[in-house]
């Protein structure tokens, strides 16, 4: 599996996590200066996602996607390989954030899983490592405040 990953422990407990996770996604979800607009998002498996990341520079990245899981309080995946309408389309990862309890605090993991190795190159020189790392710290910083 080509797979790319980061994981963080948040001092706040899982529900907290989830609700801030899922309920303010768009305050954490790209790295800043960029901000995240929600478009659509039905929290189910084979529920449409549509975000777009919007940059400084006026800069628009269309994300539509097909939600390929959604376990409540637990975790949630998305993949750009299927677009709203079962429409196939180029696939380069599927997304995967999870949550699990570690005593009192919070373990978040986000996962990024590619069809080829030459797609985890891709994301892996596109910043992988800095820009997951840097929403993951938005998410605890908001969890935590």
């Amino acid at each position: 599996m080509h797979e790319l990953a980061v994981t963080r422990v948040i001092n706040a407990e899982p529900a907290h996590v989830w609700h801030v996770m899922t309920d303010r996604l768009a305050e954490w979800w790209c790295p800043k200066p960029w901000t995240t607009e929600i478009v659509r998002l039905d929290r189910r498996a084979g529920g449409v996602s549509n975000i777009v990341m919007h940059g400084p520079d006026g800069e628009e990245h269309q994300t539509p996607g097909l939600i390929l899981a959604w376990s409540e309080g637990h975790h949630f995946a998305f993949t750009d390989a299927i677009a709203p309408g079962l429409i196939p389309a180029e696939p380069f990862m599927i997304g995967i954030w999870a949550i699990e309890a570690v005593g009192n605090k919070t373990r978040y993991t986000a996962v990024a899983r590619h069809w080829t190795e030459d797609a985890m190159q891709q994301h892996l020189e596109m910043g992988f490592h800095n820009g997951w790392s840097a929403v993951a710290e938005q998410l605890q910083t908001l969890c935590e405040a």
